[in-house]
């Protein structure tokens, strides 16, 4: 079974790129968020992306302008009702994630397939917060959603297999790799990932070497396409901190306890791309500088 209409639930980095590729697969989509401005950014970001697809030659005009006309952007919630399935990509919180899931079950399709964008959180928690858990499954996409290929499927304990069929069938049609994980907390990539990023931030903060060597040293020694502080810049240090709060809630062990300089970073919102400035300094209109903030 495909799915005719999708509704993405939250329009920021993660929504948005997921919209993108799930409108130009041909599907129409619904992107939904409370606020109409992060709408409207979102929507520039997404026609800048296909716009620069077109003129790399990876799309076609025809192509662009299909994705745009499957893509309608709304701040009506009920809207979602119309949908076959539904992709939370709301932040990263688990209140927040579960009165979301709450409110679409009061208005989506007894046959709707819900689905969460967590990084981090239990599935299993998460769905039961619907009426038909065996309707719920995790979703992972990577960031930036269009550029990476792989997609963490996650069933939660009550996930049915044919939820199990259908997401996976659906994330194999985006042309993406699908890996199966355990609901364990990180899953697979963030397990490793996380931990990781957290050991440079405390690397950096014992003074063993300063951010760009640290990101070079890994880079060239482990043949990563990035350093671990570029990436968490890339990532979002709020999010970074996130995932370990939860690793550490989750698992109790104090090897996933986050680095006081990780916090103190989010707490003075520098986090990372997003706000121009991280463990980088980004100028306006720039990528990437390899200044690194104070």
């Amino acid at each position: 079974m495909g799915f005719k209409i999708v509704g993405i639930v939250g329009a920021g980095q993660m929504g948005s790129g997921i919209a993108q590729v799930v409108a130009q697969m041909g599907t129409d989509v619904i992107l939904f968020d409370l606020e109409h401005h992060i709408l409207e950014h979102a929507l520039a970001h997404i026609t800048q992306h296909l716009d620069q697809a077109v003129e790399k030659g990876k799309l076609t005009d025809w192509v662009r302008e299909k994705a745009l006309k499957n893509l309608k952007i709304s701040t009506r919630f009920e809207e979602l009702g119309q949908a076959d399935l539904i992709i939370e990509a709301v932040p990263e919180k688990e209140e927040i994630k579960l009165e979301t899931f709450e409110s679409l079950d009061d208005i989506c399709k007894e046959g709707t397939l819900y689905a969460t964008n967590t990084s981090c959180l239990p599935v299993t928690r998460l769905a039961s917060a619907i009426h038909r858990p065996d309707r719920f499954i995790g979703l992972h996409f990577m960031n930036p959603v269009p550029l990476m290929p792989l997609v963490e499927i996650v069933r939660a304990w009550q996930t049915s297999d044919e939820t199990f069929e259908q997401a996976k069938q659906f994330v194999e049609k985006l042309g993406k790799t699908a890996v199966v994980s355990k609901d364990y907390p990180g899953f697979i990539v963030n397990r490793i990932l996380m931990p990781m990023i957290n050991e440079a931030v405390y690397t950096l903060t014992d003074g063993v070497a300063s951010a760009e060597e640290i990101d070079i040293a890994v880079k060239l020694g482990g043949n990563h396409p990035m350093g671990p502080l570029a990436l968490a810049d890339m990532i979002g240090l709020d999010v970074c901190l996130d995932v370990m709060e939860i690793l550490y809630a989750e698992f109790s062990d104090s090897k996933y306890r986050p680095a006081p300089l990780l916090r103190k970073y989010v707490e003075a919102d520098w986090l990372g791309r997003k706000t121009g400035k991280g463990f980088y300094s980004y100028p306006k209109g720039e990528n990437k500088s390899e200044t690194p903030a104070p």
